[in-house]
């Protein structure tokens, strides 16, 4: 499996004479960055004469038989053809496993011809966990195609991401402090979201010419378009990162998201911590236990540095404010705790700063 770095390099093969692969397998959780490689890579595809698109859809039903014979079946004009399938679980099934395993033996027995495939098929899939990366069905088609990792742009590299996009329209924010603070405001604004973010960088290209902008400039420009979402929330709890977790509870509040489920999720985190915290106390291994227990992405860095920051007290303390909150928004008494429980909310990740 690749970065979208080889994916990068591989398009510039293709622009020089390179042949196509006849099998692309896209993953990943990020909408913007995922449309963009897959768009680059039709791009480069239609120049070489990928006319013809196909698109199946995996679900409830679906007839695996068409995979195997779109890889087969030759266009009716004469074009190469161009077949997207799109697994948005991630999770083929029994069937499809067998399926898919099937035809990477199918691909593997075409891809002789020096000339480069008739069709090239692209699977889209979501973020794969490491029990799905190492199954025999993917292990199959990564064996045979290119499998790109789509990765997110996490909250420290969101401001240079931000820049690097100012400069692919000609612009860029001032130097100095003035626009570092332009770059984390844009990047607070749009909180988790970078479509959101494209949009007002777009934005600024519309409304100001090519060279540098003032952070008023920002400041006045961009909206507040912040996509604050329950696992990102969990994330700044981990981090410590408590102005982070202020915006977002401030946010999913300001969006009517219900208290319950927010207060499930964090209270699934502390037991989690808490359980991680007494095997890691034992001698067990912090790696071994976090794969168990299906922590994967953002979450697996942010773990052991939670483990090592959070004090054992704080964290009795925050499970007990927690069972505290539960009773709160069951409409019982919790007189130790703020009478606003989402004012609860805020003294857990005080607790695990």
């Amino acid at each position: 499996m690749v970065k979208v770095d080889a994916l990068q390099a591989h398009l510039k093969s293709l622009s020089s004479g390179g042949a196509m692969q006849p099998l692309y397998i896209f993953s990943g959780d990020e909408p913007l960055l995922m449309m963009e490689a897959m768009d680059q890579l039709r791009i480069a595809a239609k120049k070489l004469g990928f006319t013809e698109r196909e698109v199946l859809l995996q679900e409830r039903g679906f007839d695996w038989s068409t995979l195997l014979s779109a890889g087969q079946t030759m266009s009716l004009f004469g074009d190469k053809k161009w077949v997207e399938l799109r697994i948005p679980t991630g999770k083929p099934g029994r069937d499809g496993a067998d399926a898919l395993k099937q035809f990477a033996v199918q691909i593997a027995s075409q891809s002789n011809s020096s000339e480069g495939p008739d069709t090239v098929v692209c699977i889209v899939l979501p973020r794969l966990d490491g029990k799905t990366k190492t199954s025999a069905w993917f292990s199959a088609l990564d064996e045979v195609g290119m499998a790109v990792q789509i990765d997110s742009i996490d909250r420290a590299n969101l401001p240079r991401w931000i820049g690097a996009r100012l400069k692919k329209q000609n612009q860029e924010v001032e130097g100095g402090p003035e626009g570092q603070r332009a770059l984390e405001f844009i990047a607070d604004q749009v909180e988790g979201n970078l479509i959101a973010a494209h949009q007002e960088i777009l934005k600024l290209g519309l409304l100001y010419p090519a060279g540098a902008l003032t952070e008023e400039q920002v400041r006045s420009s961009i909206l507040k378009v912040a996509r604050y979402n329950v696992f990102e929330l969990t994330e700044a709890m981990l981090a410590g990162d408590l102005p982070r977790l202020n915006r977002m509870l401030d946010g999913l509040k300001g969006e009517g998201e219900p208290l319950v489920l927010i207060l499930w999720s964090v209270t699934e985190e502390l037991r989690l911590l808490s359980k991680l915290k007494a095997a890691g106390d034992a001698g067990e291994s912090i790696q071994q236990l976090m794969r168990a227990n299906r922590i994967w992405g953002n979450k697996e860095r942010l773990y052991p540095t939670a483990l090592r920051r959070i004090q054992p007290v704080k964290l009795r303390r925050a499970m007990q404010v927690a069972a505290g909150l539960d009773r709160q928004v069951k409409g019982l008494s919790a007189a130790e705790l703020p009478a606003d429980p989402w004012d609860g909310l805020r003294l857990v990740g005080n607790l695990l700063r």
